[in-house]
């Protein structure tokens, strides 16, 4: 047998790394280094490290490379380019320039040293960069500035130079992704999957295009599809961290967070700077109730990230977190710094008010609180009163004589299936299904999303039918095969009991489609004082969705709409929801246990009433609080921050005005 070149040995590894095989490539690599020390070896080593977004590594290598060998372009080259994503724009641009000098006909050399100057704020020396690599390369300069105008949020722009790319060259795959993410950023995902089912026939080994094509499918609500095009990134190549980390995060989302820890722990392990590898553990770890592994896991995401707010408030948002002095102070640096992201600034705003509250800073909680609200209202789209025409459509749509006629009829189906649990956030909901999901025939499944995609399905363009007037024109057996649709839906978040809870709190405005579609479903109102329920909205950064908890006058408004359109429902439909004011199920925790059972017709356990003992997963964030016994330290809460919320306590009034002597 013939002796293995160095030369065949180099072709070797990039003909795995061209097929996503990267571990191999990896391990053939650091053999070669191992055994002869070659600088080719060695700078080929640092751009798969760099592969694989081990960019520490990857810089190391990569300056042994250089050191050995200065005059090799493609070592300073790749070593400018770890420096570019390491944030280091400054240290990266001698290595670029060396690069383009030692090789001037090096269009990637001029795009990344034309990035790194205009990073370290240079825009001449950038443009004089581009210029050289446009003449270069055109269909690379036309690329890179599509790319770049879609990091920029010119969406337009980017989309026109990509679709003539793909029309110049159709094969170009890079080009077709762009594409997709552009129409994924439009919501158009149903067009991103077409795009991206392309790209994976002409290159099935490209992974990122998996990757892209799960998350379209995803956002189509298609877990299980999602989940298989995942799996098949894994078996392309199970050694890719990126590849584990979305297949976790999928798992998370499917309800499956058990299965799900033991990918993100692989992901960590194929790649330690996999930040949001920490963070989604974090998450599922906090959801399972492990604590003090899932605060390991936030903290290991700050010191990877120290900036990314989000994973302080994490932290946060496990409750009974307590932040040291150090941490706090490290915070407050933090938010002030010039060039942190405004999502950074919301969430380490969030944070303080926790912070400071807990140590009794009442004054000082609701500045931070107050910042991060009035920063992230700027940046969302809410219309109260368009919301307001909404609920009033609804109001008149659902009216006590359609519902008796669809009654009459025997519309919806016969399963008693669902246990909806509603109302406002921060109302203690999830202490209610913590105690019906103890119950021996109940499953606990959190926020389901799937009503509101149902009550989508009433609207048709073709014949411009609407929701929720539309519902009047459908046939009744359609109306049926809606509430059974929901129930295929839900069916994968739940186990085996005969009845689940769905805790979506804003399902309070689709009660009139519950009661339509499923007339034997369970409908119980969470409610609790009203001061003491907005304030803990206003106190929460929502992951999504809640828009109207970022403004204390809109608060207001919201919570009357709310509670207008309970008044509604109870009008027209009489005792057919169960209203349970959390303040009594503090007061009086065993009979209120017995209300709840009964209304749902399901014999008392007494497992119920000792809720905090069972395991399950919580995924909202009062997900450590239900875990402890019944307490009543959140009652009144409202009154630490009486001085700053008066727009809250006026626009409540009508509610409030005689029971603000009792909490």
């Amino acid at each position: 047998m013939s002796e293995i070149t160095p030369k065949r040995r180099y072709n070797e590894i990039i003909e795995h790394l061209q097929n996503g095989k990267n571990a191999e490539a990896e391990k053939l690599c650091r053999q070669a280094v191992d055994e002869l020390g070659d600088v080719n070896f060695i700078a080929l080593l640092g751009t798969i490290l760099a592969r694989g977004n081990d960019l520490n590594a990857a810089e190391r290598e990569l300056r042994r490379a250089v050191q050995i060998a200065p005059a090799y372009p493609k070592a300073n080259e790749e070593l400018g380019a770890v420096l570019l994503n390491l944030g280091k724009p400054q240290d990266a641009i001698p290595y670029l320039s060396k690069a383009t000098e030692l090789n001037p006909n090096s269009a990637d050399g001029f795009f990344k040293l034309g990035g790194a100057f205009k990073l370290a704020g240079d825009n001449k020396a950038a443009s004089k960069a581009f210029a050289e690599a446009q003449r270069l390369s055109p269909s690379k300069a036309k690329l890179e500035k599509a790319s770049r105008l879609f990091a920029e949020k010119k969406f337009r722009e980017a989309e026109k130079l990509a679709q003539e790319l793909v029309l110049e060259n159709p094969r170009d795959v890079n080009a077709a992704l762009l594409l997709s993410k552009i129409a994924m950023d439009a919501s158009c995902y149903a067009d991103a999957e077409k795009i991206l089912r392309k790209i994976v026939n002409m290159a099935p080994r490209f992974i990122v295009a998996w990757h892209e094509l799960a998350t379209a499918v995803k956002e189509q609500h298609r877990m299980e599809e999602t989940l298989e095009i995942l799996e098949h990134a894994l078996d392309l190549d199970e050694t890719n961290a990126e590849s584990h980390y979305r297949y976790a995060a999928a798992l998370a989302t499917a309800g499956k967070t058990e299965e799900s820890v033991d990918f993100y722990q692989k992901s960590i392990e194929l790649n330690p700077s996999q930040v949001g590898a920490y963070v989604g553990l974090g998450h599922v770890l906090k959801t399972l109730g492990n604590y003090d592994e899932g605060i390991e896991a936030y903290k290991g995401a700050i010191d990877l990230k120290p900036n990314f707010g989000e994973i302080y408030f994490s932290l946060a948002n496990l409750k009974t977190y307590k932040f040291s002095d150090s941490e706090i102070e490290d915070m407050l640096q933090r938010v002030d710094q010039e060039g942190l992201s405004l999502d950074s600034e919301v969430h380490f705003s969030f944070t303080l008010g926790k912070a400071f509250e807990d140590r009794k800073h009442f004054d000082r909680a609701f500045e931070y609180y107050h910042r991060g609200n009035t920063k992230h209202r700027g940046t969302i789209a809410y219309d109260p009163v368009q919301t307001s025409i909404t609920h009033q459509k609804i109001r008149d749509t659902f009216d006590a004589d359609l519902l008796g006629v669809l009654r009459e009829q025997g519309v919806g189906t016969e399963d008693a299936d669902p246990i909806f649990i509603l109302g406002l956030p921060r109302s203690g909901s999830t202490l209610l299904e913590q105690i019906l999901a103890s119950h021996s025939q109940v499953d606990g499944t959190s926020e389901l999303p799937d009503l509101g995609r149902i009550s989508n399905m009433v609207t048709d363009k073709e014949s411009g039918r609407q929701y929720p007037e539309g519902i009047q024109e459908m046939d009744p057996k359609d109306i049926t095969a809606l509430g059974q649709e929901y129930l295929s839906r839900t069916r994968r978040h739940r186990g085996s009991n005969p009845y689940f809870t769905d805790k979506m709190p804003n399902n309070f405005a689709h009660i009139g489609l519950i009661l339509a579609t499923m007339p034997n479903a369970k409908i119980i109102d969470a409610r609790r004082y009203p001061l003491d329920s907005c304030i803990g909205c206003y106190k929460q950064h929502f992951a999504r969705g809640q828009t109207f908890t970022y403004d204390l006058f809109e608060l207001a408004e919201f919570y009357l709409e709310y509670d207008e359109m309970m008044s509604h429902w109870n009008k027209v439909a009489p005792e057919r929801v169960l209203r349970v004011q959390y303040e009594e199920v503090v007061a009086d925790l065993q009979n209120q246990v017995r209300r709840i059972l009964d209304y749902c017709k399901l014999p008392f356990e007494r497992q119920c009433v000792d809720f905090h003992e069972t395991k399950r997963a919580v995924r909202t964030a009062s997900s450590e609080q239900v875990r402890q016994p019944i307490y009543s330290g959140s009652i009144g809460t409202w009154r630490r921050f009486e001085k700053h919320i008066g727009p809250l306590i006026e626009g409540l009034d009508p509610l409030i005005c005689d029971e603000k002597k009792q909490f």
